[in-house]
């Protein structure tokens, strides 16, 4: 029985990327089937409030434009062309900015064909387009994913690697959250975003590593 746990347990870790971009598809796929069904989830709703009773202040208001900003595109076609620059490996600085480009492209195909209206009763700040899957939190998971996985591989000082995936983490999940307390994306939009950002950037990485062995 210890043989057959420990060989599991092998192939468990050794697919464990295939395993997880099995599982986000699935949780997209019912999670687009629910907001299909009926305009707004429980999930939303609740999300919201959750924000708005334990979040939502003058103070905190600020901070939350800030944050989303972060996640736009000006700004992470900046970081894109900066890294491009710097880093001496133009096979790394291609992949990011490409990267950037197709998770942005991804994004916009999905929200043509979902089509999925914003809501509009919270809004703090104007925003235009379709809201699903939300494009600040998917491109910034696809982004600021990448850049943790390059770390992860290529930062052999551990502090400064977990403190950069520490800080690049609670960044992404930051942005998913300003987007909710901005009033333009549902909850659903940010874990929809997420989740396909997860799967495609599993593909992504592969794909570059074959080719450019980044």
């Amino acid at each position: 029985m210890k043989k057959y746990i420990k060989k599991l347990k092998i192939f468990l870790l050794q697919n464990l990327k295939w395993i997880v971009l099995f599982l986000s598809i699935v949780f997209f796929l019912i999670l687009l089937e629910d907001v299909m069904d009926k305009d707004i989830m429980t999930i939303d709703t609740k999300g919201y409030t959750f924000v708005s009773t334990y979040l939502i202040s003058d103070f905190a208001t600020p901070i939350a434009k800030t944050i989303t900003n972060l996640g736009g595109a000006y700004w992470l076609i900046a970081i894109s062309i900066f890294l491009l620059l710097l880093i001496k490996n133009k096979k790394v600085g291609i992949s990011i900015l490409l990267n950037l480009i197709l998770a942005s492209l991804t994004n916009y195909i999905l929200k043509q064909i979902l089509q999925r209206p914003r809501p509009i009763e919270y809004r703090i700040i104007d925003e235009n387009g379709y809201s699903l899957p939300s494009g600040h939190s998917m491109v910034s998971m696809a982004f600021y994913g990448y850049l943790i996985y390059l770390i992860y591989r290529k930062i052999k000082n551990k502090y400064i690697k977990w403190s950069l995936i520490s800080l690049l983490s609670l960044l992404i999940i930051s942005i998913g959250i300003s987007r909710i307390y901005l009033g333009v994306h549902y909850s659903s939009d940010v874990i929809a975003g997420f989740l396909v950002a997860i799967s495609y950037l599993i593909i992504y990485i592969n794909i570059v590593n074959i080719e450019n062995n980044v």
